[in-house]
């Protein structure tokens, strides 16, 4: 059994890598400089007195697919969609001079299709806001969380605007899906390699 299944494996690297768009990680324009620990992403930029940090995880970062009854009716050559990860992202703020950090939580919303017709449809939206103390890694539940469900929309447009004046915008944001999209294809190709290596190793 061990036999087939890293025969099964061998074949499978093969045919990732050969739809692998990318060899190495493609860059995020506007000068921020990745970190990548495993499956966590940390991208960093510096701006006048500022300093922005956006980190993302890759786990479960793959929406789950639509229809399980549009599975069946594909024919065998047909190509699979592609699959995209949508990581929830953390923004952090920290300003040279405070001693606390703006933290805003940003997720993809799911019902991405139905926007089309909106002009200027924003791809992702802020879920959370925060101050945590600059240089704690601990996140606090005693501090203050601005839920933006029940948001005044004025004061969301300009926390938008705020993300976008430093660099996190649309643009952005479909940056970060290309970046996570290819860091989770890399990492799941190792992962296979590593089941690989351990199936084979008697």
């Amino acid at each position: 059994g061990d036999k087939a299944f890293a025969q099964f494996l061998t074949d499978e690297i093969k045919e990732e890598k050969k739809i692998q768009k990318h060899k190495s990680l493609p860059k995020v324009s506007g000068g921020w400089e990745l970190e990548v620990h495993g499956t966590e992403a940390k991208l960093v930029r510096k701006i006048a007195g500022e300093k922005i940090t956006v980190t993302f995880n890759i786990n479960n970062s793959i929406p789950p697919s639509v229809d399980e009854e549009t599975q069946e009716e594909q024919k065998p050559d047909e190509q699979e969609p592609d699959l995209t990860s949508t990581p929830n992202f953390v923004v952090e703020v920290i300003k040279d001079d405070t001693k606390q950090t703006l933290v805003l939580d940003c997720h993809y919303p799911e019902d991405e299709v139905g926007h089309e017709g909106e002009e200027e449809s924003d791809i992702f939206t802020i879920r959370e806001v925060s101050f945590q103390p600059t240089g704690e890694s601990d996140w606090k539940d005693t501090n203050y969380t601005l839920n933006t469900d029940s948001l005044d929309w004025a004061l969301y447009d300009h926390l938008m605007d705020f993300l976008a004046d430093r660099g996190v915008d649309n643009t952005f944001a479909d940056e970060l899906i290309e970046l996570s999209t290819a860091l989770e294809h890399q990492e799941y190709i190792k992962f296979l390699e590593d089941l690989k290596s351990f199936v084979k190793c008697q």
